[in-house]
């Protein structure tokens, strides 16, 4: 199981500074919806496209996508009081490494006109 599968459904504690980098930048890496909750209670389902990191959290942003909008919102990490990764990670095994051991696992099962093709994203 990858780290990305791992990701899956955590969710990371925030309670100092450095908890909430560390879970931000997983988090920005993830490559599924995360579900962020803020410190005035709103909770938004989203996917974070991007962050800017500073010295300071107040400084600190990271820019989603919510989940049904094309808006971008950008939201301060010192906003933040809970993150659940809650969306599956739509790049977990899918190395370059991953299709060729599929590749070759179907060439030595004798198979002939290989198709790999990607997987659907409403797995």
């Amino acid at each position: 199981m990858s780290d990305r599968e791992v990701l899956q459904g955590w969710i990371p504690g925030l309670a100092t500074e450095e908890e909430t980098r560390q879970a931000l930048e997983l988090a920005f890496n993830y490559r599924g919806d995360v579900t962020i909750t803020l410190k005035n209670g709103t909770k938004l389902d989203c996917y974070i496209f991007d962050r800017r990191s500073s010295v300071t959290l107040h400084d600190s942003v990271v820019r989603v996508f919510p989940q049904g909008s094309t808006e971008k919102k950008s939201i301060r990490y010192s906003e933040i009081a809970g993150l659940e990764f809650t969306g599956r990670d739509t790049a977990a095994g899918k190395s370059w490494e991953a299709w060729v051991k599929k590749y070759l696992e179907k060439k030595a099962a004798g198979e002939k006109n290989i198709e790999l093709l990607p997987d659907s994203l409403d797995e």
